[in-house]
């Protein structure tokens, strides 16, 4: 791939080699060799390996003018132990090879006597090609418990552990040859085809006796960029995700209904989702269909039956999925995403007409979720929707992964069940804050990211500074702190609207 550069005014061969170097180590990795060409002249810089200085400088002239002839002629005949002259197919070429500071100085001298053009067009090659294992990043993954790897070239591989990138020198700066050779290696031609046409793709890749992973691959400036998300081949437990098992029991032995698992990109919403499935799995007979693009974390027969099906490939689309779903005899239906009006209204719909529902959804906190969802639809059928949720919708999980004390995350949990009338009635009215109260009265199971914050730092799991970052509203988790919090009056919300 060429690369067009403006330098701006350069009387220094070098300098022009180091900025078009930096310019490919940044799109697609450190090259051995660089040619740089500008109007009527062409360089040409080769060094030993993919790092330090250019040992080899090839200057090229087509239809030299008489002063750059005379300059060429000048710099052979002073520096004749490091410089030699000779013609090229029509171009006059001038090489510079010897010691290296002998040579720098004879290129530096005669690049002052030349007119140096301003804008380069700029190529690399000899590109490190060594194989990448992929074996060798699965075991990394386990060895430093990272939830995702990105490869891009000119960078050594970044992994994000506890949340936090961190680059690892367990390979050296990659190449965008060794990534593209890896994505071809690891994508079945559907996807490989799909990331050649679409400049993007994402799949799942097995490795075996290490785990799964989410394999999403992106151009970006041209150059190649693959995530690895990793995914352990057994699913977790509500007990390895520090997630309370009685509550979650208590959804997974529900019969019908919406159930929402939210929260921000990264937060670990398909992790729970995978540990609320594979509950169901163990200690239900029944039918479990899901609906995935890709499919994640595998799940087995055990005592249910299941069926995960990947979008584009077992059906066209989710929506499609979803509607063909009632005819296939499931009692469960789980959704990757709820994405789009379409998906959501069948979803809906699915769950009204007494299956049990999971999915998830992008959001901030458990009681802004009607009103996420109502904002996919058109005005005139908002109030239906509030209407059908209101019978439909069984509980809304979000969580937030915070980092805990000695190392590690742990999640905090919102839960918002509807089960009392202060929260069904406020549903129907699109009222946010009468659905917050209401998770905040004694009656009702639900409860707010402040509570189970107060509980994670009174059982020193996290400290109070990361408690309190991760609140929603700092004040009641203050409160709960010093003991002053009191359950607000519902009478409090009355006349709100959204």
């Amino acid at each position: 791939m060429e690369i067009v550069l403006g330098v701006g005014r350069r009387d220094n061969f070098r300098t022009i080699l180091d900025i078009a170097t930096n310019e490919l180590q940044r799109t697609q990795g450190a090259p051995r060799k660089v040619t740089v060409r500008g109007r009527n002249i062409e360089l040409v810089g080769e060094r030993e390996s993919f790092d330090g200085p250019y040992v080899s400088l090839v200057f090229r002239c087509r239809r030299p003018g008489e002063a750059t002839k005379q300059a060429i002629d000048d710099i052979v005949s002073k520096y004749e132990d490091v410089c030699e002259k000779a013609e090229e197919d029509g171009a006059t070429a001038l090489t510079f090879k010897g010691p290296q500071e002998r040579k720098d100085e004879a290129a530096d001298e005669f690049a002052k006597q030349v007119k140096v053009p301003e804008v380069w067009r700029v190529a690399g090659d000899q590109y490190e090609t060594e194989h990448l294992s992929v074996e060798r990043i699965f075991k990394a993954l386990v060895e430093y418990k990272a939830s995702d790897v990105h490869l891009a070239p000119g960078e050594l591989p970044v992994f994000r552990i506890d949340g936090e990138t961190r680059r690892l020198e367990i390979l050296p700066a990659l190449s965008s040859a060794q990534i593209m050779s890896l994505l071809r290696e690891v994508a079945d031609e559907r996807h490989w085809n799909e990331f050649k046409e679409d400049q993007q793709t994402s799949f799942n890749f097995h490795q075996v006796g290490l785990g799964y992973s989410r394999i999403s691959a992106f151009l970006k400036s041209g150059a190649p960029h693959v995530t690895f998300r990793f995914l352990p081949e057994t699913i977790p437990s509500f007990d390895d995700l520090h997630i309370p098992a009685e509550s979650m029991q208590q959804l997974g032995d529900l019969h019908h209904g919406l159930l929402l698992v939210t929260g921000m990109t990264g937060s670990g919403k398909s992790t729970t989702v995978a540990a609320l499935v594979d509950w169901i799995n163990q200690n239900r007979t029944l039918h479990i269909l899901t609906i995935e693009n890709p499919i994640e974390y595998v799940q087995v027969n055990k005592k249910a039956i299941v069926s995960q099906r990947m979008t584009g490939v077992d059906v066209a689309d989710f929506n499609m999925a979803v509607t063909g779903a009632l005819r296939h005899d499931p009692d469960v239906i789980v959704i990757g995403e709820m994405r789009d009006p379409d998906t959501i209204r069948s979803a809906i719909n699915a769950a009204a007409t007494g299956h049990l529902v999971i999915s998830t959804l992008h959001a901030n906190t458990a009681y802004e979720v009607v009103n996420r969802i109502v904002s996919f639809f058109d005005p005139v059928e908002r109030d239906l929707v509030k209407l059908q949720l209101r019978d439909a919708l069984t509980c809304v999980i979000c969580q937030r992964l915070l980092p805990r004390i000695g190392g590690g995350r742990v999640p905090a949990l919102e839960f918002m069940f509807n089960d009392v009338k202060a929260i069904n009635d406020s549903i129907v009215e699109g009222h946010t804050d009468g659905i917050r109260i209401g998770m905040q009265q004694t009656v009702s199971h639900s409860f707010l990211f402040e509570t189970y914050l107060h509980r994670l730092y009174k059982n020193k799991i996290v400290d109070l500074e990361t408690a309190r970052r991760h609140a929603t509203d700092v004040s009641i988790l203050d409160q709960m702190v010093m003991g002053t919090y009191s359950v607000p009056r519902l009478d409090s919300v009355k006349g709100l609207k959204e």
